[in-house]
């Protein structure tokens, strides 16, 4: 491959060195040096990297560091000569990398020691979803496999889950059948692509086959790092480089929310090197991000930070999509906000726009609820705690009508004066049972006589907390289903948050059930899916946990099973 790149550096006459590499071209431009060409919006870290980068090229020589223009021409030329892009927009065109991907791609082949050997041995690349990282990794390994000038080269796309390494291995076959050079050198077979003569190979690997040992990495591939719920993966392939002197380990991701992960490690190792908190050549970050002061749900702007692919893989019509989304939903802020956008949020959000809440209709004249499918979720309350039992009917029209009930021990309203226990009780909200534990055989015996006058299909419990309840419950001819909470519920709490944005949940502001709306927050798991957090809760939700309970019986006849059939205890 030829490493002349003279068309694409034009000349500078001046006595100061004219970094004009499309590297330094970009780190230029991202710092509105107004000789390089137009300003490139980018966000704080990002800013920093270039900086960085910028102020190595200057003094770097006195650390041994050099910047081997060829090198980085090597590299930067390998992707549209030999890869071609197998799917979405642009299949079967060459890849072409975007300036931002030339800043990474150039830096990381580019930057050498003293010694001529590559200088960054990780690299942390963090940007939004959406902005070709995966194939940007895939084509990183198949350069790394081809092209590096390395012997019996050991390339792994790595991840926790087999499952998730084969998406980007998958990218990376899909690529060497769409090239015709590929194809000559590279023999492809299951998980497994190989050049003979150089005995070097391109694999996925994950920590479920147990195989993370003794590998001589030369480049390790780690996709969605937000994903790993600890560094096993990373930890066993960083220990896999040490016999090899230009080995890699790039990382891609999302931003995250785990705080203890190996991901916020990562990112913020990467932020404190570009910030030059810390002193580590051989880490190289690139972090996507807004400035504090960005609202990417009311301003379009600051989206490009965040998405340096905007507009050529990610189009803006999606991105507004998901803004709408989110402002509609409160529990999809988060998400777009960590996925779209790289903000590091928190596990817990608010569940319900509470002014969503309260612009929902009035419950339905007896007559519209005539042929209605009806179903029940039971929230069982420990002790001195508070027992739902919620009864929703499912309009044709997509409404839901909410008749919650609630039970509560006596001794409750004294271990609670804070509570407006009293004041629902004389509206006749609430239900006190005598004692200090909640009177189960008036619970059971409400319950029976509601599942038969409204014709209750089926009504969902957690038979961790209700099992004898429900075998009673059966006995009496109801049709009960085991519905564990957590994650499970994600359809359901997605269709409820959905019903209440879109002002079709009739509950008719029942003052209990409204204040535990007003509690309910989710917490948000590695892909998105949400549970209800009852222990990060400002109080008590039982009776949001007992809707969600019964919407997903709902959810599982029309979603899950359209051949609905009768499910009951065993």
């Amino acid at each position: 491959m030829s490493s002349k790149r003279s068309s694409r550096r034009p000349s500078a006459a001046s006595s100061k060195p004219a970094f004009t590499h499309p590297v330094d071209l970009y780190a230029r431009r991202v710092a509105a040096d107004a000789d390089a060409g137009e300003p490139i919006v980018a966000g704080p870290l990002v800013r920093q990297a270039c900086a960085r980068h910028l102020r190595d090229r200057e003094t770097g020589t006195a650390r041994g560091l050099t910047f081997d223009v060829a090198k980085a021409d090597h590299a930067l030329e390998f992707f549209p000569k030999f890869l071609r892009f197998a799917d979405g927009l642009h299949a079967g065109e060459p890849f072409v990398l975007q300036l931002w991907q030339e800043f990474i791609i150039g830096s990381i082949f580019g930057w050498v020691d003293r010694d001529g050997v590559r200088r960054f041995r990780t690299a942390y690349l963090e940007v939004g979803k959406g902005n070709g990282k995966t194939p940007l990794l895939a084509g990183v390994g198949l350069y790394l496999l081809v092209a590096d000038g390395e012997p019996s080269a050991e390339v792994y796309c790595c991840a926790y889950s087999q499952e998730q390494a084969r998406v980007l291995f998958h990218d990376a076959e899909r690529m060497v059948d769409s090239s015709p050079l590929l194809r000559r050198r590279i023999e492809a077979s299951v998980n497994n692509l190989a050049v003979p003569e150089t005995y070097s190979y391109f694999r996925p690997i994950s920590s479920e086959h147990r195989a993370l040992d003794g590998k001589r990495v030369h480049g390790a591939l780690v996709d969605e790092l937000h994903q790993h719920p600890n560094a096993l993966v990373v930890d066993k392939m960083r220990a896999g480089t040490k016999g090899r002197a230009q080995a890699l380990v790039l990382e891609i991701t999302n931003s995250g929310y785990d705080r203890t992960s190996v991901c916020w490690a990562h990112h913020e190792m990467s932020r404190q090197v570009v910030e030059g908190t810390i002193d580590n050549d051989t880490w190289f970050g690139f972090v996507a991000g807004l400035d504090d002061a960005d609202d990417p749900l009311t301003d379009e702007t600051c989206w490009l930070k965040a998405n340096p692919n905007l507009g050529v893989s990610i189009p803006e019509r999606y991105l507004r999509e998901q803004v709408a989304e989110a402002v509609a939903m409160p529990t999809k802020a988060n998400l777009v906000q960590r996925l779209n956008f790289c903000i590091w949020t928190h596990a817990d959000q608010r569940a319900i726009d509470m002014a969503q809440w309260q612009a929902c209709p009035l419950l339905p004249a007896p007559h519209e609820l005539a042929g209605a499918l009806v179903f029940a979720g039971l929230d069982l309350g420990q002790s001195d705690d508070l027992t739902a039992f919620v009864v929703i009917w499912v309009l044709p029209d997509g409404r839901i009508a909410v008749r919650p009930r609630f039970w509560l021990p006596e001794s409750a309203l004294e271990a609670h004066r804070t509570r407006p226990y009293d004041a629902w009780r004389r509206a006749q909200a609430l239900e006190i049972t005598d004692g200090n534990t909640t009177d189960l055989d008036r619970v059971e015996a409400t319950i029976v006589e509601d599942c038969r006058a409204y014709g209750v299909r089926e009504l969902a419990y957690d038979k961790r907390f209700a099992a004898q309840l429900a075998q009673h419950l059966m006995a009496a001819g109801i049709a009960v289903v085991d519905t564990p909470q957590g994650y499970y519920l994600n359809e359901a709490l997605t269709r409820l948050f959905a019903t209440i944005a879109s002002r079709q949940l009739c509950h008719g502001q029942h003052p209990v059930l409204s204040w535990m709306a007003s509690n309910a927050v989710v917490r948000t798991g590695r892909l998105g899916e949400v549970r209800l957090a009852k222990d990060h809760a400002a109080d008590k939700i039982d009776g949001i946990a007992a809707l969600a309970m019964a919407i997903d019986r709902h959810v599982h006849m029309t979603v899950r099973e359209p051949q609905y059939q009768m499910i009951v205890l065993r």
